[in-house]
């Protein structure tokens, strides 16, 4: 699934072609995807201007005066900015045409994403409103950290994974993180102290901006906009990477399931 570097690489590959551009049309060539697309989305969007791309999670969301487009790309899905002439394949599901003659090309082989039209306030649409703080904002810090997870019995991976608690932090980062701030994944959350999360923190928001640098982790099904996928699979330290040696001092690492997703660990670095 496109974690969150992978949706702002997106956002930052379509922005340019998209902002302040007239819709013209859009195609629908499926009724639904996760959940139905409502028919207003090729009613009220054509004439609109896309005003602002923005993200929020995993979630995209193209904003105009009449209302807003969230978009997420569930397991596979990915948006490409084409020309017009450009034949669409078996899974291209949306067009959104522009005056300029470009498309915006939603593809979804395994149609699990969703392209849904809100008029109201986006900020409390069901799917936003109970989100936790951007992981890259000041917002999001040790103290906030250490406080929600005072009582917790969760798992700290699993803590760090919760939305609600935090937004982004998906399975790749949330291993590569508790490696690079030392914490072993079965830790409890609440019996982790604040110096600890001082630690984990800025371990997240490092992890996360290199992956953005880069232009996300390159999954079997993902590419960014123009095509052409991430390469932070690179510099991966431990996800992936179970029954090989530990980066840092050769031992073995271990995975372990943990909210039914996979875990991998080095027990001697990770306390």
């Amino acid at each position: 699934m496109p974690e969150l570097p992978e949706v702002e690489t997106t956002k930052r590959g379509i922005s340019p072609h998209v902002k302040n551009q007239r819709v013209s049309k859009v195609i629908l060539r499926r009724k639904n995807l996760r959940w139905p697309i409502t028919p207003a989305l090729s009613e009220d969007l054509p004439g609109q201007v896309i005003d602002s791309v923005a993200r929020r999670g995993k979630y995209l969301l193209l904003a105009t005066g009449k209302g807003t487009l969230l978009i997420h790309l569930g397991m596979s899905g990915s948006l490409r900015i084409v020309d017009a002439k450009q034949a669409a394949g078996k899974h291209d599901h949306v067009d959104i045409l522009f005056g300029n003659q470009r498309i915006l090309r939603y593809t979804d082989p395994r149609r699990f994403g969703c392209m849904l039209w809100h008029k109201a306030d986006i900020s409390q649409h069901p799917l936003l409103i109970s989100l936790g703080p951007e992981p890259l904002d000041s917002e999001f810090d040790a103290n906030y950290l250490f406080s929600k997870s005072r009582g917790k019995s969760a798992t700290i991976k699993t803590f760090i994974m919760d939305s609600k608690i935090v937004v982004g932090v998906g399975n790749i980062y949330a291993n590569e993180s508790l490696f690079m701030a030392g914490i072993n994944p079965k830790r409890r959350a609440g019996k982790i102290a604040l110096a600890r999360y001082v630690k984990l923190v800025d371990c997240i928001k490092q992890v996360l901006q290199k992956a953005i640098d880069v232009g996300g982790t390159t999954l079997r099904d993902f590419t960014d906009s123009n095509g052409e996928p991430g390469y932070f699979s690179q510099s991966l330290q431990v996800y992936g990477r179970k029954g090989l040696a530990c980066v840092a001092c050769q031992t073995i690492l271990k995975e372990i399931r943990l909210g039914q997703r996979s875990t991998v660990y080095c027990p001697r670095c990770q306390r």
